[in-house]
């Protein structure tokens, strides 16, 4: 099914300009849910090659509820913008709008391996993707980029708020018991309540979401 973008610009740019990309998309993200029926999630992640210098990502497309295998789908893409905290979207949007571009159908829902709006400037990679493609998203990190939070309780399913600069920005929720927690935080029409729900429905048994364990897994593996 052909992705029709709703805001486009350029991939190669200074990081001030990115910035200004940053704050001015920023006022678009959704943070309530406005979702229709669930039928579909979708994972995304990006691997990099760093003798080639470019960057591949990884789409995998998930039943939902049943968290079923769909369609997979991958893509290169040559690194437009360098490393950069805080900047990674500018580096993996690219190829993962060309793999999502490559699916039959579109997914209701995409979890992404990064940030939402648990970012410095309220506007990490989901809530880049789900401006630009106007599809529900959820960022799923692995890891804190900002904030502070109290310990979490050690049962999956409880969480607790992930605050910085003395607003919420998202939640360290623990997806297994005993096991290290993930941050999640509202990437694009979706609120965080819903995206607590969610990214535990999508984790039945490991620390990740189905969907992101999958695409991780299929970004390590070689372009065809």
């Amino acid at each position: 099914m052909p992705l029709s973008l709703q805001h486009a610009h350029p991939w190669q740019l200074s990081i001030d300009r990115a910035k200004q990309i940053q704050s001015q998309l920023r006022s678009l993200v959704v943070t309530e849910d406005r979702l229709g029926t669930v039928r579909t999630v979708a994972g995304v992640d990006v691997g990099y090659d760093k003798d080639t210098d470019t960057s591949q990502a990884a789409v995998v497309v998930l039943s939902f509820p049943e968290l079923e295998l769909l369609e997979r789908q991958i893509d290169r893409y040559p690194n437009p913008f360098p490393y950069v905290p805080g900047f990674l979207s500018f580096r993996e949007i690219p190829p993962i709008l060309q793999a999502l571009d490559k699916l039959k159908t579109l997914p209701d829902l995409i979890l992404c391996d990064g940030q939402g709006i648990a970012h410095p400037r309220r506007f990490g990679l989901a809530c880049h993707l789900g401006v630009l493609t106007d599809i529900p998203t959820i960022g799923v990190a692995k890891s804190r980029l900002v904030g502070t939070y109290d310990p979490v309780p050690s049962e999956r399913g409880n969480w607790v708020s992930l605050y910085h600069q003395g607003e919420e920005i998202g939640v360290v929720l623990r997806t297994r018991s005993n096991v290290n927690p993930v941050f999640v935080s509202v990437g694009h029409r979706i609120s965080l309540k819903g995206a607590i729900d969610y990214t535990l429905q999508c984790t039945p048994r490991y620390r990740l979401p189905e969907t992101t364990r999958l695409a991780d897994k299929l970004s390590r593996e070689a372009a065809v």
